[in-house]
């Protein structure tokens, strides 16, 4: 249910790349072979309504009561997110989505299934049938290995490079979802890259890094003498980024008496700084980047339902590496050569213990993974182990309960660095550890975990980020 044209999609980055990367990108397409599904409701508030499931768009549809929901439910039962649809080659894809009520086949709670046609599914008060509407059709697959710097060559993006394509060529807003270290920003950027304003400025504004009080004048900009520290007039991003592209980036995080302001911004294309009566023109594209379920958000009052409406003109879901087949190879082989500065050989047996960790902080955890293997050799931490970037990471947020089991400084010793990257390499361990108990000692919270730190909180964020934490 919305008023623009929705693009739905789930997109894998690599987190790292440059346009001197081995890998190339290719313009053949290969076929899978797809059937199409309906989903109808046949009992529930909304009985009648449906929705087909093909090859024809990437990624997965989802059912709910949320605005981002391609089949939107007034089910008071089901959940804004409650389940989602996928066409696949092996059947229809139905994944619940952590919904409140479950997703059920008969007395089966499903979490993950493949479906081939003709099973009834309950979600609240809702039972939808799933009708196999055509048989297996060819479904076009890009052979390209890359999106700009985005490198992967996993169906699951190979089958979005084109959605990519045609978003970069757009003018319109899109709203980029997913976890902490799948790229987000970096898929902002190949979007501007690629299409026509790549030659204007690329801004980035962090919701999370900018003290509460700085916000306003960071994004719209200060006149001189607007507020104490105001010496000079100073432009805002909206400003810096006139006849190119602003990232938002963490819009889920913006304070809510800001976004009516925004949201003015938005509709006007023009911006008022702060101290000033005069409205200045703009002509940027706007993406936004969230780790949140901006759906949940608007439901607990935290986010603007016309600002989302606003802003997701267009929506990609990026997924996490786990659900990215193949990628992990392909990506541990791509940043070897990039990091590599010794020609040191990767062994297969590397490959194959990445390839069976589940990798919680996605790409970024890989490639700190492979930074430290290529600075530390056989004595670098297992993925998951002590030492390892996720290793003090638990379901409860609490500490570790001892030293982690490796002496740091002789390992970094016995690896023969040259002092500047020997001394760097234990200033990286330290800063990761220090930032990873300081989070967990205080359940989470980076106000808070900045302030027992003695840092400002932007210097924090900016640490936590760089270590992938």
């Amino acid at each position: 249910m919305h008023d623009g044209t929705w693009y739905h999609g789930a997109v894998g980055l690599t987190g790292a790349g440059d346009a001197t990367t081995i890998l190339t990108s290719r313009s053949e397409s290969r076929g899978e072979a797809v059937a199409t599904y309906v989903v109808r409701v046949v009992e529930g508030p909304d009985s009648g309504s449906s929705l087909v499931v093909d090859g024809s768009r990437p990624g997965r549809v989802l059912v709910g009561k949320g605005l981002a929901c391609d089949l939107r439910l007034g089910d008071a039962e089901v959940s804004r997110r409650h389940c989602a649809f996928e066409a696949t080659p092996s059947g229809l894809r139905v994944t619940d989505l952590g919904s409140t009520n479950g997703t059920w086949q008969g007395r089966t709670q499903i979490l993950d299934a493949y479906l081939s046609g003709g099973e009834t599914l309950r979600i609240g008060a809702t039972t939808l049938a799933i009708d196999l509407a055509g048989g297996p059709q060819a479904v076009s697959l890009s052979e390209a290995m890359r999106f700009g710097r985005i490198v992967g060559a996993s169906s699951e993006m190979r089958r979005l490079y084109p959605l990519c394509d045609r978003l970069a060529q757009s003018d319109v807003p899109v709203v980029i979802e997913g976890e902490t270290g799948t790229g987000k920003e970096l898929l902002a950027e190949a979007i501007h890259e690629e299409g026509p304003r790549a030659g204007g400025p690329f801004a980035v504004f962090d919701c999370t890094s900018v003290p509460p009080t700085l916000v306003e004048s960071t994004l719209f900009g200060h006149e001189k003498g607007a507020f104490t520290s105001a010496v000079s007039a100073r432009r805002g991003v909206f400003e810096v980024a006139h006849g190119g592209t602003l990232l938002i980036d963490e819009i889920g995080d913006l304070e809510p008496s800001l976004q009516p302001k925004l949201l003015r911004v938005l509709e006007r294309g023009e911006v008022q700084r702060v101290g000033s009566d005069k409205w200045v023109p703009f002509d940027v594209r706007v993406l936004a980047a969230t780790r949140r379920d901006l759906d949940a958000e608007v439901a607990a009052g935290r986010f603007r339902e016309d600002l989302y409406y606003r802003l997701a003109v267009a929506r990609i879901e990026l997924p996490p590496l786990r659900a990215r087949h193949g990628d992990v190879a392909l990506l541990t082989r791509h940043f070897w050569r990039k990091l590599d500065t010794r020609d040191q050989p990767l062994s297969p047996d590397i490959v194959a213990r990445f390839e069976a960790y589940s990798w919680p902080g996605n790409v970024r955890e890989l490639r700190n993974a492979v930074a430290r293997r290529l600075a530390l050799g056989d004595l670098a931490p297992e993925p998951g182990g002590p030492g390892s970037s996720s290793a003090t990471r638990g379901s409860t947020g609490a500490p570790p309960s001892a030293p982690e089991g490796d002496d740091l400084l002789e390992r970094v010793l016995a690896a023969d660095l040259p002092l500047p990257r020997a001394r760097q390499e234990v200033l990286d361990e330290f800063e990761r550890r220090y930032v990873e108990r300081v989070l967990a000692k205080h359940g989470g919270n980076v106000t808070r975990a900045a302030a027992a730190s003695g840092i400002a909180r932007r210097y924090f964020y900016t640490i936590r980020n760089r270590h992938g934490v």
